[in-house]
């Protein structure tokens, strides 16, 4: 062999080894000027302690917090586009999500066996490859009120038999009962899970589901545990003395005073009715690279930085976190180390895919037969089939040959209008008129750049989503499959719950009854805040202004707390009403039932949209004319007569276009009906743009289905608005 061959050889042999360092290089040099960026949820003592593992670190860090229940839907936005994290802290039950969708790369390393769990390894890995660095654990343990409980009860049963001797409203236990995850623990106790592991499928059903739903309802009847509690009411609860104990996680320790409390934490006690402990589930928070991060070098140091010895220490010590590393050797700290027993008692979440379609389904089952809407079994059984119609497989592919045949006419036809229009006008007008009008397009050029950016584009945008359907990152054209799913019901009853004709039903009700009261107070108050004689009108009108100025989701979740069954003003209002006249009026729950959740609804939205009828009235009564008024008075006609004969007629045109603007508004007035209701009962007073919402967001990510409805939506309000339109400017012929 010539000395040439060898070098051809070895060249052939050894290029993509070339090419992979000269790309590695690159990447190297292209990352070297940019800071890392990082993204995460912490806050209080948790970002604390980020910041002090951040400032040991050797390189420049771009920190972004980003709240939690935002936080997966900016990844999956921002990471497929290039942009968005090098490395981001999170869960590790979204990892599975993440993998399908591109969202998160694996370890460059491996994870030591002697330094983490096996469980904790298993949490973080996927097909055999870890895909994060786990950092710590969370789960829910017990919280004790040591004023209250001399020594931690070793059962609920035993903390249900401590209700008797507490002070008049205080709970002998506190949590979230109407929520899967806290409902997890105790269907654990009673041999039930949510998801089947091993089959990767939906396992919230049969006699264990039912009984541990019975368990805890009885537990709500007899008083045990307040009804309808979330989060906050479980922290107000505890903190101010009211609740013995209290199932939470890690983070409740954040929000107690520990000059106003005395407590203890302790792992969650067993069901007498079953023998067996509650098993809540755990939760591994881990660092996780994108592709992007994965890239660069200066990237995979910092989550090894992260997820090192030294920053576990710093963890434990700043946020009294439980660290997932096991070769750590750290100071007594009784609330830290009750967090580290109960997390080897817990199950980790699974991190599939499918547990993701788990929730709502869970979640409505529960809430539904603890408000006694119907029997357990019948709660269980609809909730899987919600589970199994979110889980069905997308529309197949179509063919695009129509939509371009149907898109090519329409160009064609397009252009024979032009043809003929030119033809019309003669040779060379055309070029002449539009010399003209240079001048008058240089105007309106940035408007028409800035409307088509802002608001064209994404119509079209959204327009065609609608077309495809399949996962974010592996969309494909369906045609108008998503818009037959829609309109036939997803093959079920057209007047079924959560169907497009109900929930259409339901939204036209919302808009018309919200409308009618807008309109009917806004202008009962203008007229009498147009009065000369009334003194302070100025102050009146800026305290009428108010609601409007507050932002409606503020509005919302105030007027949401006061329609609480057990704590909320509604209820304060009615016993404040049996003390005074001696009746025995009971508390009304607002979200057990159809009429009461959808006038809470109805409540609050008057009580953000009057303000602008009342504004738009008193700017069309300042244009009244006095003289025409004086006359009428003159000729003898009422007050009554001046108003519907003179003083509406006018006022009339301008409050047309209020009208139809408020109408629009209310049609699509997502933060009164997601914050206030949530959909409840069972999702039957949600409206069109929250139902859009859920199957773009908790529902498998189905972006295309949720732009079919977005479509419709629009079209819709295009259409009604224009036929209002004909109909009220028709005039004579």
């Amino acid at each position: 062999m010539t000395p040439a061959d060898v070098l051809r050889s070895a060249t052939v042999r050894f290029w993509p080894a070339l090419v992979a360092l000269a790309l590695w290089l690159a990447a190297s040099v292209a990352h070297a000027g940019e800071p890392i960026r990082l993204w995460h949820a912490y806050r209080g003592a948790e970002e604390q302690a980020l910041d002090e593992i951040l400032a040991s670190f050797e390189g420049e860090v771009d920190l972004l917090a980003v709240p939690y229940d935002a936080f997966a839907s900016k990844l999956e936005s921002t990471v497929p586009l290039g942009e968005g994290p090098d490395v981001y802290i999170d869960a590790h039950e979204r990892l599975g999500d993440f993998v399908e969708r591109g969202i998160v790369a694996p370890l460059p390393f491996a994870l030591s066996p002697e330094a983490y769990p096996d469980k904790v390894i298993a949490a973080v890995t996927i097909d055999g490859r870890p895909y994060a660095a786990p950092t710590s654990q969370k789960c829910l343990a017990l919280y004790v009120n040591t004023a209250l409980v001399a020594e931690p009860p070793a059962s609920v049963e035993r903390i249900a038999a401590l209700a008797d001797a507490l002070p008049d409203g205080t709970f002998a236990l506190a949590y979230e009962a109407r929520g899967a995850y806290a409902h997890a623990a105790v269907l654990a106790a009673f041999g039930g899970a949510l998801l089947d592991t091993a089959a990767d499928d939906y396992a919230f059903e049969g006699p264990e589901a039912a009984r541990s739903l019975e368990f805890v309802a009885a537990l709500i009847e007899a008083g045990v545990v307040p009804e309808d509690a979330d989060g906050a009411l479980v922290t107000n609860l505890f903190g101010a003395g009211q609740a013995a104990t209290a199932i939470s996680g890690p983070w409740l320790a954040a929000d107690l005073d520990r000059d106003q409390i005395a407590y203890v934490v302790v792992p969650l006690p067993t069901i007498e009715a079953t023998g067996e402990r509650m098993r809540p589930l755990l939760t591994v928070e881990a660092v996780m690279l994108s592709p992007r991060g994965a890239q660069n070098p200066a990237a995979v140091d910092l989550v090894e930085h992260l997820s090192g010895a030294e920053a576990a220490a710093i963890r434990a010590r700043v946020a009294r976190s439980v660290p997932a590393r096991a070769d750590l050797e750290l100071p007594p700290d009784p609330l830290r180390e009750a967090f580290a027993a109960q997390a080897e008692l817990a199950e980790p979440t699974p991190s599939t895919a499918a547990m993701r379609a788990v929730w709502e389904p869970a979640n409505r089952a529960i809430r539904k037969y603890l408000r006694g809407e119907v029997e357990a079994e019948v709660a269980l059984a609809e909730a899987r089939r919600r589970y199994d119609d979110l889980r069905r497989p997308p529309p197949p592919p179509a063919s695009p040959t129509p939509a371009l045949v149907v898109l090519g006419l329409l160009c064609l036809f397009g252009a024979g209008l032009l043809v003929h229009r030119a033809r019309k006008l003669g040779p060379g007008a055309g070029l002449a008129a539009l010399r003209q009008s240079l001048p008058a397009y240089r105007y309106v050029a940035l408007g028409v750049v800035a409307v088509g950016v802002l608001v064209v584009l994404p119509i079209l945008f959204g327009a065609g989503a609608a077309l495809f359907a399949g996962k974010p990152h592996a969309m494909y054209y369906v045609g108008l499959a998503n818009f037959t799913q829609i309109l036939t019901a997803r093959g079920g009853s057209l007047l079924a719950t959560g169907s497009f004709y109900v929930v259409l039903a339901v939204t036209v009700l919302w808009t018309v009854v919200n409308v009618a009261f807008h309109l009917g107070i806004g202008v009962a108050l203008g007229l009498v805040l147009s009065r000369p004689a009334m003194r302070l009108r100025g102050l009146y009108r800026v305290l009428l202004i108010v609601p409007w100025a507050v932002p409606s989701y503020v509005t919302a979740l105030a007027w949401r707390g006061m329609f609480h069954r057990q704590f909320g003003a509604v209820t304060g209002l009615i016993h404040a009403i049996n003390d005074l006249l001696g009746t025995s009026l009971e508390p009304i729950a607002w979200f057990s039932n159809f009429s009461t959740a959808f006038a809470a609804n109805v409540a609050t939205n008057v009580w953000l949209g009057f303000p602008f009828m009342m504004v738009v009235t008193l700017g069309a009564l300042a244009a009244v004319p006095s003289d025409v008024l004086e006359a009428a008075e003159v000729d003898g006609a009422s007050r009554w007569q001046r108003l519907t004969r003179i003083t509406l007629p006018i006022v009339a045109p301008t409050m047309i276009p209020a009208v139809t603007l408020g109408a629009i508004w209310t049609f699509n007035m997502f933060n009164v009906v997601f914050l206030v209701s949530g959909g409840d009962p069972d999702g039957t007073t949600d409206i069109l743009v929250s139902e859009a919402y859920r199957w773009a967001f908790t529902r498998e990510a189905q972006y295309g289905y949720a732009a079919a409805y977005a479509v419709l939506i629009f079209l819709l309000l295009l259409i009604t608005s224009r036929v209002a339109d004909r109909l009220l400017n028709r005039g004579p012929k």
